[in-house]
């Protein structure tokens, strides 16, 4: 009997320390991206485009690079934002200090539960003034190339998409499909949130994908003018 406890037991306790370690990642990740962006300074531009759509009840995604992505959690922090987030480990600590910093996440992937996180997305957007926050490229790519489900959410909901940048004088790029951008201590973050973009809804989606990379490009070169010049 004691024998047949024992895998028991020994599983319990491996367990009890992938959920302490979890917890414990996600409390000090917490607290030092809290601290480093403390040292930066913040330009940032735009924010009327997306605060005038929710005040007159329209629904906002926000449309932010997938590598681009956590100086915008740290900016919205706080803020009622629901975000969609992979299922996959690699997303899992970002997903609850972002939790932690009162968002609240829609978890699914286009491969993981994809669809579920989709309709939850659209019952979100039908409802007046939500804002949504989608990295249209994660959470596996290609990098800058974006997916069906922002557009269709986007189609389906009359919502709102502001093409979304960040930039900083001093940052740290990780390179794995994409490039994941920390920002260094005592430099200057930019973000720069743009015009609205609206498509129609029986646009095919070639042509809103064109549209969406042409205007997230357009407020990247916009937004990199202000890193440049501050750097210069």
């Amino acid at each position: 009997m004691i024998e047949r406890q024992r895998p028991l037991l020994q599983k319990q306790n491996t367990d009890m320390i992938k959920s302490f370690s979890i917890k414990l990642k996600i409390h000090l990740g917490s607290v030092l991206l809290k601290l480093l962006y403390s040292t930066n300074k913040k330009d940032v531009r735009g924010r009327k485009h997306y605060r005038d759509m929710i005040h007159s009840n329209r629904s906002v995604i926000l449309s932010v690079w997938h590598g681009q992505l956590l100086s915008i959690v740290h900016d919205l922090r706080n803020e009622p934002v629901k975000a969609v987030a992979g299922t996959h480990k690699d997303a899992e600590i970002i997903s609850q200090i972002a939790t932690k910093w009162g968002w609240h996440m829609i978890r699914g992937s286009s491969k993981e539960k994809g669809e579920v996180a989709y309709k939850e997305m659209v019952r979100i957007l039908k409802k007046p003034g939500k804002l949504v926050f989608i990295t249209p490229d994660g959470p596996t790519g290609p990098a800058r190339i974006p997916k069906p489900g922002i557009i269709r959410a986007a189609q389906a909901t009359n919502s709102v998409i502001i093409p979304t940048s960040v930039h900083s004088t001093r940052r740290w790029g990780f390179t794995n499909w994409d490039t994941f951008y920390l920002e260094k201590p005592f430099g200057k973050i930019f973000i720069e949130y743009g015009e609205p973009i609206v498509f129609d809804q029986h646009a095919d989606f070639e042509t809103c994908a064109e549209t969406l990379i042409k205007e997230m490009d357009r407020v990247e070169h916009n937004n990199l003018q202000y890193t440049n010049n501050e750097s210069s």
